[in-house]
């Protein structure tokens, strides 16, 4: 299975950045999971968590608020106003 190509920023900073496999994120319209080979999509960001399993099966936990997810080409880009990692 193909992997993703990973990035989470902020409006001053870089969160995170890599591959994963499922990327897990609160929108407007509820939670969504998006595995390698998802449609292409554009949604607006809730305030809540992101959750990534990276390709080794590690979680990374982020705070996101105010901003937007995009999937194109197994590339998932959330940009919010306000974003941190979640330290476990």
């Amino acid at each position: 299975m193909a992997d993703l190509t990973v990035s989470v920023v902020s409006a001053d900073s870089e969160i995170w950045t890599g591959e994963a496999s499922m990327v897990v994120a609160r929108t407007t319209e509820g939670e969504i999971g998006i595995l390698a080979g998802h449609e292409p999509l554009l949604a607006i960001l809730a305030a809540g968590e992101v959750r990534i399993t990276d390709v080794g099966g590690k979680g990374v936990t982020a705070k996101a608020d105010d901003g937007f997810l995009s999937v194109e080409h197994d590339t998932v880009t959330i940009v919010a106003r306000f974003a941190e990692l979640v330290q476990a």
